[in-house]
């Protein structure tokens, strides 16, 4: 396995093409807005390379038996299910960010048991092709984007009735040795940091909508692939050098639309082709996968804001006031609430009919839906707790200067024991997560990240068994 700097100096030798704020990036690796997210990815790599965390960021491989980071297994039990979970508040924890292996990891887990199940059906080898992508990200310990989000255009209409067809990511010819693509994906968490993608469709297709129905690995350096770098709340912050303003200064996270101009895609790389039927299970498993592992990274990041807003309290001389320990236990109800769910999905996971192991479909959904609400209402109590400073503080120019410095030290000063500058540093550590670019991983993604709340309530009325509960509520009253 690869240690972080082995990591680093491997995105080194891709050759990207990245735009950011109208320009193109000469140096992606050391762009000092890019930089954070890296780090974040480079932890996956440290803690794998550590004693104390071996068992949680490694695991065997079923394919050589040999020991790979987790992020590029295949779950072979609930345990390896509820071990992924406890990895992912780890991470949380140790970056306070998005460290953006996750999709990949899920969309891995999502193709295994499909490929299996098309070719079963359709006697094509899908399965093998993907099993011999798998072993090679395994062996060479790769870090893998999943690209599901399609750009939709006019959301009333399907993707072949888009007045611009490349509005879904579609294949646009068949040659003997590959396909070529052409579409766009949004939102794409960590491109950038990865070495390679897997696409996959974003939604259930019709009979009709065969060339929409693809899915295929690319490596994020390939010819007619190129990114634009998304903005983020007070990103520019990161081009100042202050430690202070932009609140988590070591890491973060990174979207980017990803353009796909014509790429070519040899067949051996090509894991779905035209199988429409099959595009509803790798969707819906893909989600499962996804909203499971919010039950993880959130509550990672809702464990440094807790700790964040505990010490603004104590910097504020309020930890001891009841109103502010009731919020304080609030937030940890929510943020523990939030982990039972994504441990209780994993513990009832099931094995699939190609021997990977799936979460419960419900319980991962139920997981998701309470994302979308409890890290707000955590947000918001951090934000209680910490007071209006948070947004209203001088920069550390100011506090830096020899004329407004000493009035700074003097006037925002809390509790007398506590310095000046680490009441400001823990504020903004929590104007970072609740407002600036961490907002993006923790507070919006916990909303829209693997489909947005109805998305969820569509699969819990779907899961539900309602049949099931009705017999039951008939026996009880004696009703035939």
């Amino acid at each position: 396995m690869k240690t972080p700097e082995q990591y680093i100096a491997s995105l080194r030798k891709l050759n990207l093409e990245v735009y950011l704020l109208g320009e193109r990036v000469k140096d992606p690796v050391d762009h000092p807005m890019i930089r954070p997210s890296l780090n974040s990815v480079a932890m996956t790599f440290q803690l794998a390379q550590e004693n104390e965390y071996k068992n949680l960021m490694t695991t065997s491989s079923h394919l050589s038996g040999k020991i790979v980071n987790r992020f590029t297994a295949i779950h072979q039990s609930a345990q390896d299910l509820v071990n992924k979970v406890k990895m992912q508040r780890l991470l949380g924890q140790k970056t306070a960010s998005c460290f953006q292996r996750c999709v990949g990891m899920d969309g891995m887990n999502a193709l295994y048991s499909t490929t299996f199940e098309t070719d079963k059906k359709y006697k094509t080898n899908y399965h093998s092709r993907f099993k011999d992508f798998l072993q090679r990200i395994q062996e060479e310990d790769l870090v893998v984007d999943g690209a599901m989000t399609d750009v939709k255009g006019d959301r009333n209409l399907r993707p072949f009735q888009q007045a611009d067809p490349d509005l879904y990511l579609r294949v646009v010819e068949r040659k003997k040795d590959g396909i070529m693509v052409r579409g766009a994906k949004a939102h794409q968490t960590g491109m950038l940091n990865s070495h390679e993608v897997i696409v996959m469709p974003t939604l259930a297709l019709r009979e009709e909508e065969k060339d929409y129905a693809v899915s295929f690995a690319a490596p994020t350096d390939t010819p007619g692939l190129f990114f634009i770098y998304g903005r983020q709340s007070c990103d520019t912050r990161k081009l100042e050098g202050s430690s202070i303003d932009v609140g988590n200064h070591q890491y973060g996270g990174h979207e980017v639309l990803a353009i796909f101009d014509n790429v070519f895609v040899p067949w051996a790389r090509v894991f779905l082709c035209g199988e429409t039927d099959s595009v509803g299970a790798l969707v819906e498993r893909f989600a499962g996968y996804h909203r499971q592992s919010y039950g993880g990274c959130k509550v990672g990041v809702g464990d440094v804001l807790i700790g964040a807003a505990s010490l603004a309290a104590d910097f504020n001389g309020t930890a001891k006031a009841s109103p502010i320990v009731d919020k304080i236990i609030e937030m940890v109800h929510l943020n523990e609430t939030l982990y039972s769910c994504g441990l209780a999905c994993s513990s009832e996971g099931h094995p699939t009919t190609a021997g990977n192991y799936e979460i419960d479909m419900l319980l991962a959904n139920v997981c998701k839906q309470n994302v979308t609400r409890f890290p707000y209402e955590i947000a918001r109590l951090a934000e209680d707790v910490a007071g209006g400073l948070m947004v209203t503080m001088p920069s550390e120019k100011d506090l830096r200067h020899e004329r407004t410095g000493p009035y700074i030290q003097k006037y925002l000063k809390g509790v007398a024991a506590i310095p000046t500058e680490h009441r400001m540093r823990i504020l903004r550590l929590i104007e970072n997560i609740t407002l600036g670019t961490a907002a993006v991983g923790y507070r919006t993604e916990s909303m829209h990240g693997a489909g947005p709340p109805q998305a969820q309530r569509i699969m819990i009325r779907r899961q539900a068994d309602l049949d099931f509960k009705k017999n039951l509520a008939r026996n009880i009253a004696g009703i035939e």
